[in-house]
Order: C-alpha cells, then structure tokens, then sequence
C-alpha cells in the first residue's frame, strides 16, 4: 500500500470515465496515484484519440431531472465534487432537458485537471500483468487490452462475457437541409436543441427496408451477443416494421406547429459547441460505409449528408462481477484489487465513472487500513454496487434505473413515488457523508 518513500500510493489501470474519476478523487484525499493509459502508443478498436475519458459511442450523458436514475446519479456525485459531472457542465452543449458534451472541451477539461494535480503521475504505457500485491483499481474499460484481458482472466479464473456495442455516425451540420428538417426538443422540454428529420409512411417503409436488406459488416472472433441497452439500428428493424417507431423514431411529441405529426422522426444531436457536428440519436450501427452512406441519405433532410464518422461496431468485455466482486468493487480473492467502469458490468458513461468514483472511495478507506463502507443501497451509487455483486444467473451490464432501489418501506401514493425515492437517497447520502 505505500511506496519506499513512506507515502500511500495506489495503481489505476485505464484513463477513461472510471480511472479518471478515480484517481482525482484519491489525488484530492492526499493519496499518490500512478494513472496508467496506453493510447495512444497503443490503441483499440473503437477510440480516436489518445484523449482521457474520451467518449467513444454518443456525446449524451444523458437526463438533468433528479426525478430520473441518471440525473439522481448525477447529482449524488457531485456531492462528492465529481471530476466528470464537473466536467460535463463545463463543456455542455444544448440538448433539451439531457446533457450533451462537447467531446473535446470535455475530455481536455479532465485532461488538464489530472495532468496538473501534484498527486498523480500519469504514465503512458500498456499494463500486461497485474499485481495482486499492489493496491490497483482496474479501470482499463471494455476495450481492455488482450494481453490484460488475459492476466485478469488468469488471476480470477473466470470467463469473460463478450458482448458488441456500435457507434452512431456523426453528420456535418452544413450539409442538413433545414428547409426539411427543423429544430424542437420533444415535448418542448429545454430549448429546441435537436435537428428532427420527418418521414411520411411511404418513406419510413421504404427505409425500413433499405435497412434490414443492407449489407453488414461480419462479426469476427467474437460471439454474436449485442447488449440491448446499444442495440444496432438494423437489429431493432429486424425485430418488426414498427419497432423503430418506438424507439429512436419515434415521433410523438416532435410535432411542428400548425402541421400533422410525422409518421416517423430521425433525430439528430448536437455533438460540438460550435455546432458544426452532430449525431443520429439511436442509430448505432455495422451496416458497411457504402451502405449506411445509402440509407442516410435516405432519410428526409439527410440527401446530402456528409459523413464524418460512420457508425461502426466494436467488443466490449465485462466481468460476471457478482461471482467476483463485492459492493465495494473488490475483488473477494484478491483484497488489492479494486475493478471499476464497464468492465465491472456498470453501462454507461455516467455509471461508469460512478463506479471509479464508489471504488475510490472504498479504496481511500482500504490504504487508510478502515473498514470498507459501500454507500447505502437507497442511494443510486450504492444500488448500483449492490448489482454488480448480487447473485444473478443471467448476469449483463445494467443502466442506471430506479428497478434498482429497494421497495420504500411504507405506504404511499404511485405518483410520489419517485420524489419519495430521491428524498430517501439524498438523506442517506447525507448521513453516509457525516459518518465518513
């Protein structure tokens, strides 16, 4: 736990949401900390950058509204002075009532605020092997090196569980036609911030089944399993000509003024502060390039798009955390070591780094040589790491959602239910705090 020169110090694998999250707050504890991220001397199959806490898939964090699991995960980490949510307002972007990021304002914010902090040394380099003598939170994502996957794989002598996530194409704002497509939020909530994209019935038929006969790209190496919560465009097509119409185009609450709902709606997001990029919410895909360049340019508005980034698919790696892992995100073999992020079976950017952050605080008791104290289960953070490490015979990775909660233990009216939720989670949270 402490270094030859007498001072606490802590290995975190990974400079992503959980390892940035992590290492922050342990920084800020007094405690050293060796940050270490491969990219860019090496890279994985999905990142762009060598940028920390890059986000890969879309530019959305998601709902603001406590009343919400994520917005209530939100504001619960900010009670802990979160580096991420911190992050997120300082480079937002308009997005209705969620939250949005500038991709580069938002990992340079971090960047900067680790880089600069006299407690962490950050060093560039793969990790092969892992040390179950050494205080180490592995945050090294679902990208996790082969040559990690395989030491975690020895050191716990368990199989991972494969699953693909897939990316959204990005569009260049300038080549959306506005005199098709217009902006309104759904339902109006927040400022119009979303381009929508409208299609009569003839048009989203002819789409649907654009799409379902479009070429794919292979899957190679890996298991055909796609997590529900990512699921690829052309999965949910499959599924039936009206699934898309209640899911991401769905067309209730997208209404113009004076004129008749659309029969189907793709929505697009604002991905940039300078508006210049934005993203098909909810089109995650592996279609090929000349495919997804076909059925985009299908879509009303979109004749002419310009592409800057196609949607791809890539591997993501979990644990089956409850066979591994406490609700301290420590592993039971292994008292050292800590896991966090997806690969501690969270989905989610914000999630993720809530586990780094929950792991944090578990691991600033553990080298202090206190107890471990996980968060009470009627807080969102908390319930999330009673998930992780419950038994569960058909284990996945879990959003953030109020299913997760304890059932409140007295009467009361559906409809306050979730007020009740939050007011029972932020007392806790309180209580939790001042015991600390």
């Amino acid at each position: 736990m402490y270094n030859r020169s007498g001072d606490k110090m802590v290995k975190i694998i990974g400079a992503g949401l959980a390892g940035s999250e992590a290492a922050f707050y342990l920084a800020n504890k007094n405690i050293k900390v060796k940050l270490y991220e491969m990219r860019p001397k090496k890279m994985t199959a999905a990142h762009q950058s060598g940028n920390f806490a890059e986000l890969v898939c879309s530019n959305s964090l998601r709902s603001n509204d406590i009343h919400n699991a994520v917005g209530l995960l939100k504001h619960e980490m900010l009670e802990f002075n979160s580096l991420i949510m911190n992050a997120a307002h300082h480079a937002s972007v308009p997005a209705g009532s969620s939250l949005a990021v500038d991709r580069v304002l938002f990992s340079e914010y971090i960047e900067n605020h680790i880089k600069n902090h006299p407690n962490i040394e950050v060093i560039y380099d793969e990790v092969t092997s892992i040390d179950p003598n050494e205080v180490t939170i592995i945050c090294a994502g679902p990208l996790a090196s082969d040559a990690l996957s395989k030491s975690i794989h020895e050191l716990i002598h368990t199989d991972h569980l494969h699953f693909f996530d897939a990316i959204a194409p990005i569009i260049d704002a300038n080549s959306i036609n506005m005199d098709i497509a217009y902006l309104k939020s759904r339902y109006d909530k927040g400022e119009a911030a979303y381009i929508n994209c409208p299609m009569t019935k003839e048009e989203y038929e002819a789409f649907h089944a654009a799409v379902i006969n479009a070429k794919k790209v292979e899957f190679k190496d890996f298991e055909n399993n796609v997590f529900e919560g990512c699921m690829p465009v052309e999965v949910m097509a499959e599924r039936g000509i009206d699934t898309l119409l209640f899911g991401p185009m769905k067309p209730v609450g997208l209404e113009q003024e004076g004129k008749k709902r659309p029969h189907a709606v793709v929505q697009l997001r604002q991905d940039d502060a300078a508006k210049s990029m934005y993203n098909i919410v909810g089109f995650q895909t592996h279609l090929t390039w000349d495919e997804q360049k076909k059925v985009i340019r299908m879509i009303p508005g979109l004749e002419e798009a310009n592409i800057l980034r196609y949607g791809v698919m890539h591997r993501n790696t979990y644990l089956e955390s409850p066979k591994i892992l406490n609700a301290s995100y420590q592993t039971k073999e292994y008292p050292n070591l800590f896991f966090a992020g997806q690969i501690s079976g969270v989905e989610g950017y914000v999630e993720s780094a809530a586990s780094g952050l929950n792991a944090a605080i578990q691991v600033a008791n553990y080298i202090e040589n206190k107890p471990l104290k996980p968060l009470p289960e009627v807080t969102m953070i908390g319930a999330m790491a009673r998930y992780i490490s419950t038994e569960n015979k058909s284990f996945v990775p879990m959003n953030a959602n109020l299913g997760l909660f304890p059932p409140l233990e007295f009467k009361h009216y559906k409809k306050m239910r979730k007020e009740l939720y939050v007011k029972r989670s932020l007392e806790a949270l309180k209580a939790y705090k001042e015991e600390m």
